[in-house]
């Protein structure tokens, strides 16, 4: 499948919460690091909270206990950035674990980014499937899931892939028909929370190119009432191929406000040709390709109105699925991770502006004057020529 996958903190602005959720890469649970850019051009402002014990956080630790300094200090661009949880899921209650996230960064003065991604069917069966097992199961775990961060304030990004695989056609039909209508029930009673915001995930740009059924599908799944859509979730597209796209889904949907994952984005995706050239098998250049680069540094500073953040929900070194020799969809990949910390981003971080155009000024020449005939009587000055008007200023 084709996936490779501003602020609004101030009080009575935007509420916050984070769904989970990824695309043919899938992270299960996980954790995340500090605040620091990722290039000069981004600022280390961020509302959002870093897990301390994350993965990369003590795949850092271990390198320099063994020490391989450059390594743990070149691994430190993933760690020290606040990266999305992914709420424990197939089976597991994740009330204790969402409670525990959301307090330590409650008094981290933080705000979590949390993904929802348990809906039945879930990955049409690819790298990441598994999910709740049925609906009732899955309203029992967004029941626990919100009452774990109850009036504590959390972004949640709801259910990564669900909308874009119902879309492709990939969801067995009896599921297909309840899944919409699951996702709206969750939509709400995670902003039944007063510090939730939520945003519904739509996929990536190189997915669903039929963006009025995709709207539509939105609709049907609540995202009037969340506070938007998340787009790019585990994959590569550019921010500019993004915002083009976000910006045309978000006029269908009357204006909705959207995030951008960035986590992985900095060199764009892998080309297709490219994919079994590298270990691929043709058709998953999104699964784990190596020469990517890390993207924008998490931050509500987006420089466009209707992009909220850029968020790192795909957390950097962890597997996109069993391809290329990779460990399973969610687990750590140390070599992969140092890779992409140590890939220098080449992909334009915002849209290109429109080059000026050259504008021919026009030639003015100068009035030349008769030659005036000597005066026979006493001389009498001629008026001197009209000057030239001056070139109009561009």
């Amino acid at each position: 499948m084709p996936r490779a996958r501003t602020a609004r903190f101030v009080a009575g602005a935007r509420r916050g919460a984070v769904l989970f959720a990824c695309v043919c890469g899938v992270c299960l649970p996980s954790c995340a690091g500090r605040a620091v850019a990722v290039s000069a051009t981004d600022g280390p402002d961020t509302p959002f909270w870093v897990e301390p014990t994350g993965r990369a956080a003590r795949q850092v630790r271990v390198w320099q206990e063994r020490g391989r300094e450059q390594d743990a200090a070149a691994l430190r661009r993933i760690a020290d950035q606040p990266a999305a949880v992914w709420m424990a899921g197939d089976g597991h209650d994740p009330k204790e674990q969402v409670e525990q996230v959301t307090r330590q960064a409650e008094r981290a003065g933080r705000v979590p980014l949390l993904v929802a991604y348990n809906v039945p069917h879930r990955d049409c069966g690819q790298y990441s499937s598994g999910g709740a097992k049925d609906a009732t199961a899955y309203r029992a775990w967004v029941d626990s899931a919100a009452a774990g961060i109850a009036e504590r304030r959390a972004w949640v990004v709801l259910e990564p892939d669900a909308i874009a695989q119902w879309a492709s056609g990939c969801v067995p039909q009896d599921v297909a028909k309840e899944r919409l209508g699951l996702l709206g029930e969750a939509v709400r009673k995670f902003k039944a929370n007063p510090g939730t915001s939520v945003y519904l995930d739509a996929g990536n740009s190189g997915w669903i190119s039929d963006q009025r059924l995709l709207a539509g599908a939105l609709e049907r799944a609540g995202v009037s009432q969340a506070d938007g859509f998340a787009l790019n979730v585990s994959n590569f597209h550019t921010t500019p191929v993004t915002r083009a796209y976000g910006d045309k889904l978000s006029a269908l949907l009357g204006g909705a406000h959207y995030i951008i994952d960035t986590s992985r984005n900095g060199n764009g995706p892998l080309p297709p040709e490219q994919d079994k050239a590298t270990g691929g098998n043709g058709g998953e250049s999104w699964c784990n390709p190596p020469g990517r680069a890390l993207g924008t540094a998490p931050t509500t500073r987006t420089g466009a109105a209707r992009v909220d953040a850029f968020v790192w929900v795909k957390r950097p070194g962890e597997s996109d699925g069993t391809c290329r020799g990779a460990p399973p969809a969610g687990h750590w990949w140390a070599d992969y991770a140092l890779k992409l910390a140590r890939a220098k981003p080449t992909a334009p971080a915002k849209p290109a502006a429109p080059k000026p155009v050259p504008v021919t000024k026009p030639v003015v020449k100068p009035v030349t004057p008769p030659v005036a005939e000597p005066p026979a009587a006493p001389a009498v000055t001629p008026a001197a020529p009209p000057a030239p008007h001056p070139t109009p200023a561009k």
